[in-house]
């Protein structure tokens, strides 16, 4: 019989590094991309929404109707509380392509009923007591497939018998989620929920209930389309905030255009093959019964970890990549194809960058010795490079 999971119990479950919980109105440390989770401990029965909450989203939306018609505040309040989940504590399974932080703090600012900087999960704003709300969040790149996850196992992780109050056909989701994962909306009846501006707010003024006409704060900006992961390459280099430039810039990645591809195709298995197939794995690992005496489990994360730190590492590499080409005038370069005769034999090699060298295939990094004593050099010269197993000369016939 499934039980009720509380949010720190999903993200682990899946496999995430888990941070938190901090409470609602506080300000987050994640600043990568990740997902995160809202949740009320000890969840009542009953929806705790308040009333004059649910009234002032009514004064602020002159558009809202529910089936069609202007609602009474008791009526609009019934209807959200039949999508209540009694005794379920995660209200909310959120995703943020970009920062955790910045999106968290907009979803905070943002009145119920306005639409920017970011109207996700409204719903929880007609609740009484958000003091007593959790955030839970995990920095993670596989934003979409994590959410993904995170669904899965909170249906999993429902009673049968708390899904069976919802009405008929609804998805088993968090009550502030309004689409599931698949993109299945909640028939709820309520249409012009959001607004730009509160109903007779001026210009930067405020509402009768204190809501912002305006927002301009970090998150005054439409929120972005989440970014699938065939996107995520470029988003990387879009994430990286004004607080990010004062890095010094990553050192440049040299290589072949051949090397890039490979790299990019490596990248596309782990994100589009492998990480489904591990997230899979960790869920099923932890089936299996206590973590702390689960091997499965165990092997399964420590493969996530492998595979989550070499998606990291491609994405810089393929973010910082320069091209190299051979040179024309003769002289050996990045990029440039070098036969060689070394000990009366011929051999051809690739001079390329350390990221793709693989001397058994004959491409050797220009920081090896080789390599290095290579560079600058022409056909007809014979260079001479000391190794382990001594001093070689090598002469070079062709540069190409």
């Amino acid at each position: 019989m499934p039980t009720t999971r509380s949010a720190l119990d999903l993200l682990r479950g899946v496999g995430l590094i888990v941070d938190g919980p901090a409470r609602w109105g506080e300000r987050i440390a994640g600043r990568g991309p990740g997902v995160y989770l809202i949740e009320l401990p000890d969840a009542p029965e009953e929806a705790p929404i308040d009333p004059s909450l649910v009234r002032g989203w009514i004064e602020r939306t002159p558009g809202l109707l529910l089936d069609g018609e202007r609602p009474t505040p008791h009526r609009l309040a019934q209807r959200l509380a039949s999508f209540w989940l009694p005794r379920v504590p995660v209200l909310f399974i959120g995703q943020a392509p970009r920062s955790i932080a910045g999106r968290i703090a907009a979803q905070q600012q943002t009145p119920l009923g306005i639409r920017r900087p970011h109207p996700g999960g409204h719903w929880l704003r007609t609740l009484r007591d958000t003091g007593k709300w959790r955030i839970w969040w995990a920095e993670t790149e596989a934003v979409e497939e994590y959410g993904d996850a995170l669904e899965t196992a909170f249906v999993d992780g429902v009673d049968p018998d708390i899904a069976a109050t919802l009405p008929d056909g609804a998805p088993l989701i968090p009550f502030g989620n309004l689409e599931s994962s698949s993109g299945v909306l909640r028939a709820h009846g309520i249409t012009g929920a959001l607004v730009d501006e509160p109903a007779g707010a001026a210009a930067g003024g405020t509402s009768a209930k204190g809501a912002r006409g305006t927002t301009t704060a970090r998150g005054g900006k439409v929120a972005p389309k989440r970014t699938t992961p065939a996107r995520a390459s470029a988003a990387g280099g879009t994430r990286r905030s004004s607080a990010a430039s004062s890095k010094p810039a990553p050192e440049p990645t040299h290589i072949s255009e051949e090397g890039l591809a490979r790299l990019r195709a490596e990248l596309d298995d782990l994100r589009i093959v492998q990480r489904p197939q591990v997230i899979s794995r960790v869920k099923h690992a932890r089936e299996l019964g206590d973590l702390r005496e689960n091997a499965d489990y165990e092997a399964a994360r420590n493969e996530q970890s492998f595979l989550e730190g070499r998606i990291q590492s491609l994405n810089q590499l393929i973010d910082s990549a320069v091209i190299i080409a051979g040179d024309r005038t003769g002289q050996v370069m990045l990029g440039s194809t070098v036969v060689a005769e070394v000990g009366g034999d011929q051999t051809t090699f690739h001079i390329v960058g350390s990221t793709e060298a693989s001397p058994g295939d004959g491409r050797i990094s220009n920081a090896s010795p080789v390599g290095k004593a290579m560079i600058g050099r022409r056909a007809g010269e014979e260079v001479v490079v000391k190794l382990p197993v001594g001093e070689v000369s090598y002469r070079i016939v062709e540069v190409r």
